[in-house]
């Protein structure tokens, strides 16, 4: 009887053990990618712009002002320094956040997939969790609303 206690206890530690390997090895495989900016950094000062009035307008709180993001590269190894500017930050009645990037009439927007692309999703890949970001062109008092999300019907392969 003796016997046979002893390998319960030990099929009981080898269980516990197989258990606290597989949880282990799963938590540390899936785990998620720690976030470089863990929220959005909000600039108290905002600058008196007719952007604001045509963002109040449209139903949006101004509730931060320009922001410079700095960002560093190292191609092997030199090193690359540049900088993303945000012009507001501004919430909806939902509480949601949202960037703002007002027009430059010497870099007009194209409004194509691809130079949405290259203009903006830098924006929503730093941060993830805005609801988009709002273009405000103050010379034809427009403000778009851009989301961002992955397009699954062209994401399986790539043939040239």
């Amino acid at each position: 009887m003796e016997d046979r206690a002893d390998w319960l206890v030990m099929l009981l530690i080898g269980l516990l053990l197989l258990i606290w390997i597989v949880y282990g090895l799963r938590s540390w495989l899936f785990k998620p990618l720690p976030a470089r900016v863990p929220e959005m950094p909000i600039n108290d000062i905002i600058p008196d712009h007719p952007a604001v009035d045509l963002l109040e307008g449209a139903g949006y709180e101004v509730i931060g002002g320009k922001i410079k993001i700095p960002l560093y590269f190292d191609v092997d190894g030199e090193d690359f320094h540049s900088r993303l500017f945000i012009d507001f930050i501004v919430r909806n009645d939902e509480n949601t956040l949202y960037l703002v990037k007002v027009a430059r009439s010497r870099l007009p927007m194209d409004w194509t997939g691809s130079s949405i692309r290259d203009r903006l999703l830098p924006y929503f890949l730093l941060y993830p969790g805005c609801g988009g970001v709002l273009y405000v062109d103050v010379d034809n008092n427009d403000v778009a609303c851009i989301h961002f999300d992955w397009d699954e019907e062209d994401s399986i392969g790539y043939d040239e």
